[in-house]
């Protein structure tokens, strides 16, 4: 089947990993899928499109949202006439393009499923919570339009009926990885970083993903005493006051953002913990990655996250105590190895039997063949 995906390509966060992965297991199995996604209008567009990828223009895009430009709308439409699909899949980037898509492909007779990303606490215990609540409330309406929705966890599904999405229009398929790819193997890295443990964070720097708590934590734990190292993979806003407060004589190492797939497998493989202590969560990508690696895992009780760990496949801290809890834990896992490594192994075991990227694509060929047979022809 072709398929019209709408996503990211840039910059890099869970949404654009998201988006490659899938689409580039639907090509291996023989779909055609044309990549539709947001470029600075400055960048100008291409006279006609590829075949392949058609760019939108946009005045503003983030990790988190895009501002699309006044003619986003006519060049998705455009394309979208030329290139005929099957269907639409829109990687949902959180702007206002996405209000427009269910009468978009309505009136081209296109049938339209989303992925709906946003981060969430299903307890909304803290500020970031409830304002990722507002998000799910503001789009709420909108996804009743859409033929189908995919979200990551029963938890999600059970928060998007409460709001008035109806229950048949939404699917439950997590994220997955490669877990030829992301498995266990010798890594350098803790000789690298000359360290006797290895704990790393990989993600954004920003105030919902909570790293300035792990920080104190390590701190008032006294980590770096006990030969251990925390690596720091990522950027955001709050990196450089962080990293002036958090150096190496606290055992702290500032890798920033890794672009080399290989290299932050490299870093999966060698770490002993992997810690997640974020406000709010949809499901870590990287999280999913550190299980497959065959680390022992520890984040905070939200989102999908969660479910992923819940049965002894790692360690839940409460997201309100993130620095108390982290501080009695650390110390205990950096003196535990045999502790840890068979945390690994669980983790790793619980990514084969629920999250692996081709029993993804699965789920999602299933789900396509579905709404095709529901939809009318093109027109």
């Amino acid at each position: 089947m072709h398929i019209a995906w709408l996503g990211k390509k840039t910059p890099f966060c869970g949404n654009v990993t998201y988006s490659r992965e899938v689409t580039n297991g639907l090509m291996e199995l023989g779909h055609r899928v044309s990549f539709l996604h947001f470029v600075p209008e400055e960048e100008g567009l291409p006279a006609r499109i590829e075949q392949d990828e058609v760019p939108l223009p946009c005045l503003y895009k983030s990790q988190v949202y895009t501002i699309p430009s006044l003619r986003a709308r006519k060049v998705l439409v455009e394309s979208l006439r030329e290139l005929k699909p099957d269907l639409v899949h829109a990687s949902l980037s959180l702007s206002t393009l996405d209000f427009a898509l269910p009468e978009i492909c309505e009136e081209l007779g296109l049938p339209l499923v989303a992925t709906f990303h946003p981060a969430f606490d299903r307890r909304r215990r803290n500020f970031a919570a409830n304002t990722q609540y507002l998000m799910y409330q503001w789009y709420a309406s909108t996804l009743a339009n859409y033929d189908r929705v995919i979200i990551f966890s029963q938890a999600q599904k059970d928060l998007l009926i409460r709001l008035g999405v109806p229950e048949r229009r939404i699917a439950v398929i997590p994220n997955g990885v490669d877990t030829s790819r992301y498995s266990p193997s010798y890594s350098r890295i803790k000789a690298d970083l000359r360290a006797k443990r290895l704990f790393v964070y990989m993600g954004r720097l920003t105030i919902e993903k909570n790293v300035e708590q792990l920080l104190k934590a390590w701190k008032q734990a006294g980590m770096a005493l006990l030969g251990a190292r925390l690596a720091i993979i990522g950027d955001g806003p709050l990196k450089s006051n962080l990293q002036g407060f958090y150096g190496l004589e606290e055992g702290v190492r500032w890798l920033g953002f890794v672009a080399s797939e290989q290299r932050r497998i490299e870093i999966l493989r060698g770490a002993d913990v992997f810690v997640l202590p974020s406000l709010v969560e949809g499901l870590s990508i990287s999280l999913l990655e550190a299980m497959a690696c065959g680390t022992a895992c520890v984040a905070t009780d939200v989102g999908a996250d969660g479910e992923v760990l819940s049965g002894g496949a790692g360690i839940l801290v409460n997201p309100l105590r993130v620095r108390s809890e982290l501080r009695t834990l650390l110390p205990v896992l950096s003196e535990q190895p045999e502790f840890t490594a068979l945390l690994g192994q669980k983790a790793r075991a619980r990514v084969i039997e629920r999250y692996t990227l081709s029993a993804n694509i699965r789920a999602l060929e299933r789900l396509y063949s579905e709404v095709l047979k529901r939809a009318p022809a093109w027109l």
